[in-house]
């Protein structure tokens, strides 16, 4: 079972690349999900997650109906990989299952070997920001585990 480590990998890329994997019948477990990074201005990038997050009309909201967007870095994460799949057929469905995201390394996996991967590592060039940035600023209250 691969290990990944998100640290300084581009949310999009890496979920696309963990997708395939998980679609071709990997088990992958992605941790310290709010160091991965989302490029672009940081005003901009959380005008879009603000903007997706409260979508909708206020009736529709009252009803329960709507996008439920996370506040979360691991459900973000979690979220822009399953986007990356086939989720209404039944593959999709199950190779998402196959997936484990966390905050920071849980103690199971401190001493296992973590990979990256190298089409999404982005060298330090140009704005970005974390998804735990984008977190605090959406309200969330994630804890990160020491």
């Amino acid at each position: 079972m691969p290990i990944i480590d998100a640290t300084g990998h581009v949310v999009g890329r890496m979920a696309s690349v963990v997708a395939k994997r998980l679609l071709n019948g990997e088990e992958i477990v992605v941790v310290n999900a709010e160091h991965a990074i989302v490029t672009g201005k940081k005003h901009m990038v959380f005008q879009e997650y603000r903007a997706a997050h409260a979508r909708g009309s206020t009736a529709s909201r009252m009803r329960g109906i709507g996008p439920a967007y996370p506040r979360r870095p691991d459900m973000i994460l979690r979220r822009s990989i399953s986007r990356m799949m086939p989720y209404q057929q039944p593959r999709g469905r199950t190779a998402l299952k196959r997936l484990r995201v966390y905050l920071s390394v849980p103690t199971e996996f401190k001493d296992k070997p973590l990979e990256t991967i190298e089409v999404a590592k982005r060298p330090p060039q140009g704005p970005f920001i974390s998804l735990g940035e984008i977190s605090k600023l959406l309200g969330s209250k994630f804890e990160v585990r020491a």
